[in-house]
């Protein structure tokens, strides 16, 4: 005789695989690291003389607190490359990293606001990304050989604008949990 059971009751392996391991997994990665993409030039420079910078703007113990820290500086205009008052930077992008270099987050900068990208939900769509990506940097290399380089830097910020989807699967699910809720205006 079988017993068939209808006990709503999750095996300790199942609760152990999917809720308790992959926040463990998460805590070893921090702190996370909260850094800007953009721009560098001097007053009065050509497009040849502008170049891509990463500015860190500094460490945060969550997913949350990573978003505060970048909203903050953003919104005040707190990113600066040295005390070279002559060097302009354009912020564009803001990256947030867990130890390891994996993806948590990204958003593009507009208007002193970030605009915060969905992760990829599936690894299909992943590899659909960095085929598109892949492109445009192939793109941005030919223009660059071409001496087109304002062309070039906009080709190069639109793959990383598509690269800033491919959320480190550890952070998939943090990452869209947060954007899904209601931002303070």
């Amino acid at each position: 005789m079988t017993h068939a059971s209808n006990s709503t009751f999750a095996p300790i392996g199942r609760i152990l695989a999917d809720r308790v391991l992959p926040g463990f997994q998460r805590t070893q990665k921090l702190p996370l690291r909260i850094s800007c993409l953009g721009t560098a030039s001097y007053a009065g420079a050509t497009d040849a003389d502008y170049r891509d910078r990463n500015v860190s703007l500094g460490d945060a113990a969550s997913p949350e607190d990573a978003i505060v820290l970048a909203a903050v500086r953003v919104s005040q205009g707190d990113i600066r490359i040295g005390d070279d008052d002559a060097l302009h930077f354009r912020p564009r992008l803001i990256v947030v990293q867990d130890n390891t270099l994996g993806l948590v987050l990204a958003g593009e900068i507009r208007a002193s606001i970030i605009l915060w990208q969905q992760p990829v939900a599936s690894d299909g769509e992943a590899r659909r990304i960095i085929i598109e990506a892949s492109r445009l940097r192939g793109m941005a290399f030919a223009a660059s050989g071409e001496r087109d380089h304002a062309t070039a830097r906009d080709l190069r910020f639109s793959a990383a604008l598509l690269e800033a989807r491919l959320v480190d699967p550890v952070w998939r699910e943090t990452a869209a949990d947060l954007l899904r809720l209601p931002q303070a205006a």
